[in-house]
């Protein structure tokens, strides 16, 4: 395949144990061979072996023999990035903000619907309007208690009608998502997806972006592989066609994607992958079958790379003819050939440097350089300690919506608490101002009545509240420090 078509994405699809991961690997080897950098997902941890040389073994040589392949064991360099805890996978840790990650890809991740997604950007752009940080989950989940309290129910009334009740919502799927190791990705310091554009000695780095449960928390995973593709679409400039990609981006299990995702998110991924050829990047998506793509999608998908199907049922059978439908015209019964290839075996057909699609032929795919499975732990140990782990290790709690709110909270609380206090006072003066009032009147009517005496009672009893008084509000202006 010409290195200046990837940049026009690539499909892999076949059924489970079909060989679709030593396929990838191949790609990437071929890809970081020739100076260009590849992201993967590994979902099983069995691809860190591209950072190992393989052995000959007797069956390795008689398959590249029987392929006519030259085979000779390579390492390759490999970067391992992570989304969650790093006991599970290591490497360095892949987050970003709330705010970066955006409102749309976001409510993919937390399962939204249309109207709570709509209802969502109303709460990012008012918090933007505010001034307030969306760093991680617990800012959000601060924004939107703000927003459903009393203090802040005006608020809500005022963008746009957001109901208490789909806040609400959002907030469950919100906590949800902390439940899920959300609160792992979102943060600081966010990762800058340059990095995953290096270079090591005219070799591409290859970054294996461990994913590991992947099928307990589709949602959120695949989103943030579309966050890193989109993040690099907004960083990178214009190249237009290149004689090589300056990355290609591997999007494995892409059809979690898909499942349930909004209008709106599908027209961002549709824009995303159809520009961002211009950027220089290419993006191969790989699933079981085209089907699992959506059309507008598809359609971006210049090559193929069909592995086996299996029709064990009538929904299997018309998988098959969508695939079927999906290739170039041709001679071969691909109902027939694509149900019964070998591990190992496809269907393939790439553009030439013309752009052109090739015929469709069944190829056997050459086995990779490096090991086919989880490199060594010594390996693994040493791709562990690089500098970009130790650089993204430590995640960092700046100030945020969170404090902004508990600050405001807390101003708001002892503004309440002085003008109660002040009223308070503002009630004891008007008492001791009817209470003098009371005494004038008595002493008036004692005089009236040639009684006498009450004077110095009445005069001593307002110089006693004035006293009061002016202790009082000497202490709301000075606070309570004692004169010396």
């Amino acid at each position: 395949m010409p290195y200046s078509m990837f940049n026009r994405h690539l499909l892999v699809a076949g059924a489970t144990g079909s060989g679709k991961t030593r396929t990838l690997q191949l790609l990437a080897e071929g890809l970081s061979a020739n100076d260009v950098p590849v992201v993967l997902c590994d979902v099983k941890g069995d691809l860190t072996g591209l950072a190992q040389a393989n052995t000959a073994s007797d069956k390795l040589l008689e398959r590249t023999r029987a392929n006519g392949q030259e085979w000779q064991g390579a390492a390759f360099p490999v970067e391992l990035l992570r989304l969650g805890d790093a006991s599970q996978f290591p490497g360095a840790q892949v987050r970003t903000t709330v705010t970066d990650f955006g409102p749309i890809l976001l409510a993919r991740a937390l399962d939204l619907n249309t109207t709570q997604e709509q209802s969502l950007q109303l709460v990012f752009s008012w918090a933007d309007k505010q001034g307030l940080a969306l760093i991680d989950l617990k800012d959000l989940r601060a924004v939107i208690q703000f927003l459903t309290s009393d203090d802040g129910k005006e608020h809500l009334k005022g963008i746009g009608g957001v109901s208490s009740a789909t806040a609400g919502v959002i907030l469950r799927a919100v906590s949800a998502l902390e439940s899920q190791g959300g609160e792992q990705f979102f943060g600081e310091p966010a990762f800058d997806t340059r990095e995953l554009l290096r270079t090591e000695g005219g070799r591409g780095v290859i970054s294996l972006l461990g994913v590991g449960d992947i099928f307990s928390r589709p949602a959120l995973i695949s989103t943030v592989i579309m966050w890193l593709l989109a993040d690099l679409f907004e960083d990178l400039p214009e190249v237009g066609d290149v004689e090589k990609p300056k990355l290609v981006f591997f999007f494995d299990e892409a059809h979690l994607l898909f499942n349930g995702a909004s209008k709106e998110f599908l027209n961002q991924v549709v824009q995303t992958v159809r520009l961002i050829r211009s950027k220089g990047v290419g993006v191969v998506f790989v699933t079981q079958t085209p089907k699992d793509i959506p059309s507008d999608v598809l359609a971006q998908l210049g090559s193929r790379i069909q592995h086996v199907l299996r029709t064990a049922t009538p929904d299997d059978q018309k998988k098959l003819k969508a695939t079927v439908a999906t290739f170039p015209k041709s001679e071969l019964d691909l109902s027939e050939v694509i149900t019964t290839l070998g591990t190992g075996e496809a269907i393939v057909t790439v553009l030439d440097p013309q752009g052109r699609p090739t015929p469709v032929a069944p190829t056997r795919i050459w086995a990779p350089a490096s090991v086919m499975g989880a490199a060594s732990a010594d390996v693994v140990a040493a791709l562990a300690s690089s500098p970009l782990a130790l650089k993204y290790a430590t995640s960092v709690d700046n100030y945020s919506a969170f404090e902004a709110l508990e600050e405001r909270q807390s101003a708001a609380q002892v503004a309440a608490a002085e003008a109660e206090r002040q009223a308070q006072l503002e009630k004891e003066a008007e008492a001791a101002r009817k209470e003098a009032e009371k005494l004038q009147k008595s002493q008036t009517k004692q005089r009236s009545s040639g009684g006498g005496g009450v004077d110095d009672l009445f005069s001593s009893m307002l110089r006693s509240a004035g006293s009061q008084l002016g202790r009082e509000i000497s202490r709301t202006l000075f606070g309570t420090r004692k004169r010396r």
